[in-house]
């Protein structure tokens, strides 16, 4: 059976991309930084005929990632599908405007250096097979910036997108497809927006791989 990590699994997004990789019969690891929590996600799923295992680790701790992503191919098998979405509303933003290099700096640890330190984990196998598949997330701001307290974020993000867009034209030829997903929704807030249905975004961009970037937004939306 194949495999997804979902890095930044959590009781939204995160659940319904396991569940939609899971009834297509993917085995689901769940990584994020609470043990209890990935096990009670795991349950869930369990419950519905999924097979979900759950990994702490803290993406701003590139060795805990490593090493939750070894024990998932020592459990579980090879991941086939990466999928990296953490978000952490504690972390806190800043203007542009007002923005320090100490604003910043936090930001890029979260959402770039994380995905960095997954994929030189997962890509090798990847590559000694000819097949996977590597998926990033990210908000309305790495597109198209926004400002106020998106600003130090969308930084990140940007930095996030532009990582996700050039491992997709290193690796085209190689059998591994990268694509990035924008979500310019809040999740969550009206019909279009459900977690289920931006999940379809991430089995789409696994399955047809035409394109390395999927753009998920409703009248009315972020954009």
């Amino acid at each position: 059976m194949p495999v997804i990590a979902i890095v930044g699994a959590g009781p939204g997004l995160g659940l319904s991309i396991a569940r939609r990789f899971g009834s297509e019969g993917f085995r689901v690891a769940l990584i994020s930084r609470d043990q209890e929590k990935l096990d009670g996600l795991a349950a869930r799923l369990t419950k519905e005929n999924i097979e979900a295992v759950g990994f702490a680790a803290d993406v701003t701790r590139p060795d805990s990632l490593v090493v939750a992503l070894a024990a998932v191919a020592e459990r579980l098998g090879p991941v086939d599908v990466l999928e990296y979405s953490p978000a952490d509303p504690a972390l806190a933003g800043a203007a542009a405007l007002d923005a320090s290099a100490e604003d910043i700096q936090p930001q890029i640890d979260y959402y770039l250096y994380g995905a960095v330190a997954a994929v030189r984990q997962v890509l090798p196998a990847m590559l000694e097979r000819g097949s996977g598949t590597l998926l990033f997330s990210t908000g309305a701001s790495s597109v198209r910036p926004l400002g106020g307290p998106f600003g130090s974020i969308g930084i990140a993000a940007a930095a996030l997108r532009n990582y996700a867009m050039a491992l997709n034209a290193d690796l085209a030829e190689r059998g591994v497809h990268a694509a990035h997903v924008a979500i310019g929704v809040y999740i969550g807030s009206g019909p279009g927006t459900e977690p289920e249905t931006i999940a379809g975004n991430y089995w789409d961009a696994h399955t047809k791989r035409d394109q390395p970037e999927i753009v998920h937004s409703v009248p009315g939306g972020a954009w």
